[in-house]
């Protein structure tokens, strides 16, 4: 054979290897942690005629795993997606986008975490967390055809403790402040902002009440899709574990909602809980100076992993870590980041406790535990009790450093090691005004202005939020103006779809009127009409819609409002372009699409009943994807016994497209009306749809 031949056969043979190794590697050196033991689990799972699971087991363990097989059931391509990235896999199952989430995971060291929390909880919650896994082990085993990427089972209890300390402190900011320093950029001085993640909580006495009821409303504005959207479930255990509420893929558990004698929601709030340290490095940039000693940088090489096509490809990262926390080093310098809630997964076990709490006294006795490092809880309870708790693990700074600036990294006089307790933040309870509220503002406006907390009496080193939503200014508006609220009243002012002059959209209206540009002069004329709400009644709702959600981003972000120009001349763009008009009806372009259906739907940015959409260039819509998801409004007589509705955006067979549920409740939803929660057994009987044991 020609030299030439066995050349080209031996090249040939060569990328043969190669691109094996590309298309097996990946699994054959993903880390699968130790499986957790087996065992048979006692559960009953009943699906309502809405495909809501109610989760019936002697144990809370026996609970937790059908909770993980319901959830499998409904929506497994979300679940495996979420805890492939707390193994460092999401790469090999989405590209770039899954290989940040991994990046993540391995600077937060999230698995190490999870192994050193795992070694702390209560055997009931190692239980309930082995079962959860195991429930979703099962569906796993009986639907092989579903399992995305090979090797990912099974999960453990270990993978549900490493979602939690992954994911909770993006909730504050901290996935912002980690791509800045990865792009080569400082982050902003001011409190990290989470983007447009809103949400309304409100609670109401007896004494603010008509009919003397209490009431609580959980409003959580989250995406529709993905791994931070709410699941409905109702789940009782013979051990006195009964609830209904929602969770995220990756939860055991509700995060939210009601058991028999108690509730809350939850509003995203933005303390300052993130400090940035710039580290003075040795010349070969192994060792760091602190307190006058050079320590050594921690340093580990780790392997990405990315998909492109059908193959998955490996590119190195190498991480450090200093005694501050995880060390990003790029072109300005060497930085360490420090947050609250650091090496610690806590919270998988707060959250399992605030479930069963019975009363009023030991459910704050358990959020005194700080686990949950962030987010406020706006509470009520049958007693009667309601509170505005602005929950936060605030770090014990010292006076004298510029906490909002990048701090010097190489003494510990700048270094904090504790928290302050539970009760050093603001908490309003049972205010005489008869109502909390909160819209992701201040906590120092929460209720009648006679009852607020006051500023001053907090220190600023906490880092506590300023800032009002429109949503929060109309909130005061409309409460201030009832003094006795019935229960449709209440239904009302939670879709209220106005705006408030005295918010921030009556400045950027101001400013979008005054621009000079002869080609604007129309739309300008039409918005001088706008009557201040998105209820879809007037002719200037499309284009009022596009003005408010053009300035909405920055106002929650607490930044300067964009070019008011530049923001009218493209909304003028897009919806004559695609409509033929300046007024169409809000109908034609804002709606909920899932399937085949497409429904128009009212409300907007930062409206109670808050609606974001992204633009479909293709159709001219404004289809909706984030805000009002899951709402709950509870109820609390004066026998005690609670009652409960709700309503979800689509339904509860969130990615089955199959599926008679995967968008049953989506008409009602923008209807604006609810569906019953059957928290009761007895109540649940008449609408059963489906029962079964996994």
């Amino acid at each position: 054979m020609k030299l030439w031949k066995k050349a080209a056969l031996a090249v040939a043979a060569l990328i043969v290897v190669v691109l094996i190794a590309l298309a097996t590697w990946e699994r054959a050196t993903a880390n699968t942690p130790a499986a957790d033991p087996t065992r048979i689990y006692d559960v009953r799972i009943v699906r309502d005629t809405w495909g809501v699971p109610h989760i019936f087991g002697k144990t809370d363990a026996d609970v937790a795993h059908g909770i993980g097989y319901a959830h499998a059931e409904d929506d497994f391509a979300t679940l495996q997606e979420v805890f492939a990235a707390t193994r460092g896999r999401a790469g090999a199952l989405l590209g770039e986008d899954g290989a940040k989430a991994d990046y993540a995971v391995h600077l937060l060291d999230a698995r190490a975490t999870a192994r050193r929390q795992m070694a702390k909880l209560a055997p009931d919650t190692r239980a309930l967390l082995v079962a959860y896994a195991a429930g979703f082990n099962k569906y796993a085993a009986q639907h092989p055809e579903e399992v995305k990427l090979g090797g990912l089972f099974p999960m453990t209890a270990e993978d549900v403790v490493a979602g939690f300390a992954f994911r909770a402190p993006f909730f504050f900011g901290l996935d912002r402040v980690i791509g800045s320093l990865a792009e080569g950029k400082l982050p902003d001085r001011d409190a990290p902002d989470v983007g447009e993640r809103g949400s309304n909580g409100f609670a109401v006495a007896p004494s603010r009440s008509a009919d003397g009821v209490t009431r609580l409303v959980n409003n959580s504005h989250q995406p529709w899709e993905g791994g931070v959207a709410w699941y409905e479930l109702v789940v009782h255990s013979e051990q006195g574990w009964d609830f209904a509420g929602a969770n995220f893929p990756g939860a055991p558990y509700p995060l939210m909602g009601h058991n028999k004698t108690l509730g809350w929601a939850n509003t995203v709030n933005r303390p300052d809980l993130i400090d940035v340290y710039k580290l003075a490095l040795s010349e070969d940039g192994q060792r760091y100076r602190f307190d006058g000693e050079w320590l050594p940088l921690q340093s580990k090489r780790v392997w990405l992993r990315v998909k492109m096509g059908p193959f998955t490809l490996p590119v190195p990262q190498t991480l450090h870590r200093s005694v501050h926390g995880p060390v990003i080093v790029n072109g300005l310098g060497a930085f360490a980041v420090r947050y609250a809630g650091i090496d610690d997964a806590s919270n998988v076990e707060q959250y399992y406790r605030l479930n069963k709490a019975k009363d009023f006294a030991e459910w704050r006795s358990i959020m005194a535990r700080q686990g949950v490092a962030s987010t406020n809880f706006v509470y009520a309870d049958a007693a009667g009790n309601i509170g505005m708790f602005y929950n936060a693990r605030f770090p014990k700074r010292a006076a004298g450093c510029d906490w909002k600036g990048v701090l010097p990294g190489d003494t510990s006089k700048a270094l904090w090691t504790g928290y302050l307790p539970f009760d050093g933040g603001p908490h309003l309870i049972n205010p005489p005004s008869g109502y909390v509220a909160n819209a992701n503002n201040t906590p120092f406006i929460a209720s009648t202005p006679a009852d607020d907390l006051k500023r001053d009496a907090y220190s600023p080193l906490l880092g506590i939020e300023n800032g009002m939503t429109n949503r929060a200014v109309r909130m005061i508006e409309l409460f201030e103006g009832d003094a006795s609220l019935t229960r449709d009243e209440l239904d009302v002012l939670k879709m209220d779809k106005g705006y408030s002059r005295q918010s921030w959209v009556g400045p950027w209206m101001l400013s979008l009127l005054a621009v000079r540009d002869p080609k604007l002069a129309d739309a300008q004329a039409l918005l001088r009409q706008w009557d201040w709400t998105l209820d879809g009644k007037g002719r200037v709702d499309a284009l009022a819609a596009l003005m408010v959600a053009a300035g909405a981003r920055n106002a929650y972000r607490l930044q300067a409002l964009p070019d008011p120009a530049e923001k009218l001349t493209d909304a003028v763009d897009f919806i004559t372009r695609h409509h033929g008009r300046l007024d169409p009806p809000l109908s034609a372009l804002l709606r909920v699409e899932r399937g085949k259906l497409s429904l128009p739907v009212y409300g907007g940015p930062d409206a109670l009943r808050a609606i974001y959409w992204d633009r479909d260039e293709a159709t001219g819509h404004l289809v909706a994807d984030h805000g009002d998801s899951y709402v709950m409004m509870v109820e609390w007589p004066k026998d005690g016994r609670v009652a409960s509705r709700s309503i979800h955006q689509f339904g509860a067979a969130t990615t089955r497209p199959s599926s008679k549920h995967y968008g049953d409740q989506s008409p009602l939803f923008v209807r604006e009306q609810y569906k019953p929660i059957w928290f009761e057994a007895d109540d649940l009987k008449p609408h059963i749809a489906r029962e079964y044991r996994p």
